[in-house]
């Protein structure tokens, strides 16, 4: 029996094991998928908000400005990509001028630093790409944009070196309650935990209801999006929100980590959880609106269409709560959730220490993590690097200068990937412009030799998605 069993490992998932791991409990991530992060904390905007938009006194306003913070400090122990670049809300009338000055109260209420009301001049001086008919903005400049995936997959590695497990590719079908805690019953196979923590994302609802009577709905909700070339990546040089709707925070414009931009969401609610399909329509209309922000946006650069969705519920807030003995939810982890990730982790342990669980700080927790992105270093580093190991010297992705070495590397960590794509969101291959289409073969080929994978099994993401098929022979010649 472990202490403590968390289903799924997104974002959220993965910063409670992050918490706890290395605390003197035993933990335990069951995930459906075969790779960590592959809900919504794969596709989404990609932005750490700065907290002004979350109603005061809500757990959302709270946990946002804590956990943007926390988030600045994990990324830094535990090398993720990240920038503090700050936001932007337009206002394009007075009466959106008169909604940004809302935002900057509540801001100002909700503890986030240094935000502010800028005239159209000063916006102007800011982002000379912008729209001419901007009447002014609301300034936030602790808000940063972070690579989300790596920054959940970098937290539980950090807790299985820390002793936590993880079981990749394993579904919860039940809850059954015992004695002494939990009878998880899975599809391969029944697990014993003292508490569990539904971290299961658009599927928390379902996890809740194997042991408790309903208490909120989720209405998956849809986003779509373009992803920009690096050609596009400096058009602007903050996160450009516009003025937010009761559907969410509005079409936003946004440097990545990576060099490009990114264009998105619009809001869709969808019956299909699992439904993540781009649409003619969603698309213009995020074309449409982005326009309004930035003009001259070149959307005829775009590498990529994608689309996330979010756990929207029929609560306002986040649900974190207990729903039955030893049970927490931590459900409806719409938008500020990646945000407010860490302190959600956090707010998690508090409150199963409360419930009896005994954590402590182990004197021996691994606390950093560094990695080698060969296109960043010096050129002395990376000579050094490559007397060290010629593989470094070999690059695979021409796109994004990502080298053998780092996918060898990838091949190796706490958690391995299990698809072409888990090593490109590990080292960043096949991001760029050909999307993979040039360095996939080989890092199929890298990947399937470091761990002795059968080409014919490995899928390009999901499990199942396959890209290689057999051949039988007939008569000695192969069909």
């Amino acid at each position: 029996m472990v202490d403590v069993a968390i289903i799924g490992c997104g974002v959220i998932g993965a910063a409670t094991a992050y918490q706890l791991a290395g605390r003197g409990v035993s933990v335990l991530m069951l995930e459906s998928e075969n790779d960590v992060s592959m809900g919504t904390t794969k596709a989404n905007s990609a932005i750490l908000h700065a907290g002004y938009d979350p109603r005061p006194g809500t757990q959302m306003a709270r946990l946002n400005v804590r956990g943007s913070a926390m988030a600045k400090e994990i990324c830094q122990k535990l090398d993720v990509p990240y920038r503090q670049i700050g936001s932007l809300v337009l206002a394009f009338s007075e009466d959106e001028m008169d909604h940004v000055r809302k935002l900057c109260r509540q801001g100002e209420e909700n503890g986030v630093p240094g935000v502010k009301v800028l005239s159209k001049e000063e916006v102007l001086a800011m982002e000379p790409n912008l729209s001419k008919e901007v009447c002014g903005a609301l300034y936030a400049p602790s808000a940063a944009i972070v690579s989300p995936w790596e920054y959940a997959l970098a937290m539980a590695e950090n807790a299985v070196l820390n002793g936590a497990e993880i079981r990749l590719e394993t579904r919860v079908t039940g809850l059954e309650k015992t004695e002494n805690g939990w009878l998880i019953h899975t599809d391969k196979g029944d697990e014993k935990a003292r508490f569990v923590v539904n971290a299961a994302g658009v599927d928390a609802g379902t996890v809740h209801e194997m042991a408790a009577e309903p208490t909120f709905e989720t209405t998956p909700c849809r986003g779509e999006y373009y992803l920009l070339d690096k050609c596009e990546g400096s058009r602007v040089e903050h996160v450009i929100f516009q003025c937010p709707t009761k559907a969410g925070k509005g079409i936003l414009v946004a440097p990545t980590v990576h060099g490009n931009l990114i264009v998105g969401p619009n809001a869709q609610d969808i019956p299909d959880g699992g439904d993540t399909a781009n649409t003619a329509e969603g698309l213009a209309y995020v074309a449409q609106m982005a326009r309004r922000s930035v003009p001259e946006v070149d959307l005829r650069a775009s590498i990529r269409n994608f689309a996330g969705i979010r756990a929207n519920t029929d609560r306002p807030d986040f649900i974190i709560e207990w729903a039955a003995d030893g049970l927490l939810d931590l459900a409806g982890m719409k938008s500020p959730g990646l945000s407010a990730a860490a302190a959600v982790g956090e707010e998690a342990a508090r409150l199963l220490q409360e419930a009896g669980l005994g954590l402590r700080k182990e004197e021996n927790r691994i606390e950093t993590r560094k990695k080698f992105r060969f296109k960043e270093m010096d050129a002395e580093g990376k000579a050094e690097l490559i007397k060290q190991d010629p593989a470094y010297g070999r690059v695979i992705c021409r796109c994004e200068t990502i080298t053998e070495g780092e996918i060898r590397a990838a091949c190796h960590t706490p958690i391995p990937p299990r698809s072409v794509d888990g090593v490109k969101r590990r080292t960043g291959a096949g991001m760029g412009r050909c999307q993979g289409g040039f360095c996939g073969p080989r890092v199929m080929e890298i990947l399937t030799r470091e761990l002795g994978y059968d080409p014919l099994k490995v899928p390009q993401d999901q499990a199942g998605g396959l890209i290689l098929t057999g051949c039988t022979k007939q008569g000695g010649v192969r069909k």
